[in-house]
């Protein structure tokens, strides 16, 4: 499960809505990244309208997904969600 502290060198993309979550985690796996795990954001209280956090650990070259904040970041803005780099 996803925290809300990204770990150093991952990234959580956060977005509203739980199927465009898994629409891009399943891009971001096709992209290369790994693992692209989703879960409910711990601090949003269990609400319907909670945000869906996703988990990125490790980037398309093999380094930290960190590296790649600035892509994560606009795929997120197309989902009206955001990312937080560890």
């Amino acid at each position: 499960m996803a925290d809300t502290t990204p770990l150093p060198g991952s990234v959580l993309v956060a977005l509203q809505d739980r199927e465009d979550a898994e629409e891009l985690a399943e891009q971001l796996e096709d992209q290369g990244y790994e693992p692209c795990t989703v879960g409910r954001n711990p601090l949003s209280g269990g609400s319907e309208d909670t945000d869906w956090v996703i988990e990125v650990h490790t980037g398309p070259h093999g380094g930290p997904a960190a590296l790649d904040q600035p892509h994560l970041d606009a795929l997120a803005q197309d989902y009206d969600g955001s990312t937080r780099a560890g």
